[in-house]
């Protein structure tokens, strides 16, 4: 069974800093994989889209996000990664990654608290 995993999240400060990763059991560069995207799922709210990165290295970022945050993936590891800079007690939430357009089974996911 194809398998996410991700890490590296914890508890830090407001404007700390956190990289997750996300490793796969299948390869990311699949044909039928157009990107892998990473998600959250704050308390008591539903998981959203937060940023993608395309086969070909192209980046989008949600809003929320946007000029904090770095995505990038290594290939050869089947791993994406989120770099999350100056975090806010908003970014709090268990975060996830899946391929698009079509989902993988979802991970257990990684939490990230920041304290205010």
């Amino acid at each position: 069974q194809v398998q996410l995993v991700e890490s590296g999240g914890g508890l830090v400060q407001t404007g700390g800093s956190l990289r997750l990763s996300c490793a796969s059991s299948r390869s990311i560069t699949s044909p039928s994989i157009d990107a892998m995207g990473w998600y959250r799922q704050a308390p008591g709210k539903r998981r959203e889209f937060i940023a993608r990165i395309t086969s070909s290295g192209y980046v989008y970022y949600d809003a929320s996000v946007r000029g904090r945050f770095t995505i990038s993936r290594d290939n050869a590891k089947n791993t994406v990664y989120l770099q999350m800079l100056s975090l806010k007690p908003e970014d709090t939430g268990i975060y996830y990654c899946n391929s698009l357009p079509d989902p993988m089974a979802w991970g257990q996911g990684t939490q990230v608290t920041v304290s205010s």
